[in-house]
């Protein structure tokens, strides 16, 4: 009878299916990268071959749609949170400085990332995480393996900060085993996201990460300076594309089980008009300015490019919204301005956006709001492409691949929700994210 009860179990157990086991994943953000530029990249003349075929392996969304405004690092938090920046903290680029005390400051730090990122839930499961460029990831303390993403005045010096702020020792080991210095893998430029790539891979190689982060910067910088689907823009995606498919190629080899996701924070538009929306809050009386022409103080202050949060010193003075709201639907009567809409705090709560702002101007694609309060009403823009427009233009729509030898589906998931990432990413990580808004795509 001992013998029937266990063969009888061993047996039960050969008949139990087997549990799928938790994938390492690989996810690279391509700053600005348009979904089109892969999904129809030959009738766009992009050479693509890399992403094209990753696209044939594995599943893809036609668009993604993103966070309120289309701008990189709020983007980049909802693509590890799974929420808006309402809830996520990260609320634009720079932070809402207006008499300019951070001196250009951006979000830089994971300690205003207000929910649980998938780094911290790999990293509390026992996996190890690692991450090179990421935006609001200085100081993550779940980061094993951290190269942040950081600068302060855009010169050599810079790079002592970012050693500083890097998990002692990464950076040595990443330049003797690629032979590259940080200077070649770290910044803006299309050739300096070749050197991440290589350094990605030799930290996966190295240290075998169940979870890394990557962001690749240049293909945006690009766009900026000579607009989306430019001569230039298609050879920085090539350069790119190359340099994924070695990167893959290489952490595959470390890991074979490793899943790749490729992700993009926002789409782009070409640029033309240079919108002045300060000048008419000076003239209000909402801000002034000093001899010097910076700000000395101020009630109302436009936050933001090509869509723009206004936010209010004191938002419970009825009277001083109301001033801010008259103003604001006179210019958006002004065809010429390109204003499409202000959108009131019910509004941009709807779409997830800071409740620091009591209203949010989006401009039409081709205008943006100026910085120099002396400019003309319009004029010319200073360069040829942006994003930052609210999600609901279709130009701003952002990438997603999904590719590994545990993703069983094939073809094209439609547009989908950017929260929807994160959690995807966790299921297959086996990880828990409960703060996460969005649900798995598989």
């Amino acid at each position: 009878m001992a013998f029937f009860r266990i063969a009888f179990f061993t047996g039960c157990l050969l008949t139990v299916p087997a549990v799928a086991q938790a994938a390492p994943v690989l996810m690279i953000s391509i700053d600005g990268l348009r979904p089109g530029d892969v999904l129809q990249a030959d009738a766009r003349g992009f050479k693509a071959p890399v992403l094209q075929k990753l696209v044939g392996e594995g599943v893809y969304a036609s668009g993604v749609r993103n966070a309120l405004p289309t701008v990189t690092y709020p983007n980049h938090t909802t693509l590890i949170t799974g929420v808006w920046p309402a809830k996520h903290g990260i609320a634009n680029n720079p932070t809402f400085d207006p008499q300019q005390q951070n001196m250009g400051g951006w979000y830089w730090y994971a300690e205003d990332i207000k929910v649980g990122t998938l780094w911290d839930a790999v990293h509390n499961s026992g996996g190890k995480v690692a991450s090179l460029s990421w935006p609001a990831s200085v100081g993550a303390r779940s980061i094993d393996y951290n190269v942040p993403e950081y600068w302060r005045a855009h010169i050599p010096e810079d790079l002592k900060l970012l050693r500083a702020l890097s998990t002692p020792g990464i950076i040595p080991l990443l330049e003797k085993r690629t032979g590259l210095t940080i200077a070649q893998a770290s910044g803006e430029e299309v050739d300096e996201d070749v050197g991440s790539a290589r350094f990605a891979a030799a930290l996966i190689a190295a240290k075998h990460p169940m979870f890394t982060t990557v962001h690749l910067r240049g293909l945006d910088s690009v766009e900026h300076s000579y607009g989306p689907g430019s001569s230039q823009a298609k050879a920085a995606l090539q350069t790119l594309d190359k340099a994924v498919g070695e990167l893959v190629a290489d952490a595959r080899k470390a890991e074979p089980d490793l899943v790749i996701a490729i992700v993009s924070d926002h789409g782009f538009a070409p640029l033309d008009h240079s919108v002045n929306l300060i000048g008419p809050f000076i003239k209000a009386g909402l801000i002034t300015l000093d001899a010097n022409k910076k700000v000395s103080a101020w009630q109302a202050e436009p936050w933001g490019g090509a869509s723009a949060a206004i936010v209010l010193a004191n938002p419970a003075d009825a009277a001083l919204k109301a001033k801010v709201s008259s103003l604001l639907n006179d210019l958006a009567r002004k065809p010429e301005l390109g204003i499409v809409q202000v959108a009131d705090s019910r509004e941009i709560a709807k779409m997830g956006g800071t409740p620091m702002a009591s209203f949010w101007v989006d401009f039409k694609p081709g205008y943006e709001m100026g910085t120099d309060p002396a400019d003309p009403p319009v004029g010319p823009a200073p360069i040829k492409g942006t994003h930052g427009y609210f999600p609901g233009h279709p130009e701003m729509r952002a990438t997603f691949i999904l590719v590994g030898p545990s993703i069983t589906r094939r073809g094209s998931l439609g547009e989908v929700d950017m929260r929807d990432i994160a959690p995807t990413l966790a299921k297959i990580l086996k990880v828990s994210l409960p703060d996460a808004d969005g649900k798995s795509l598989l």
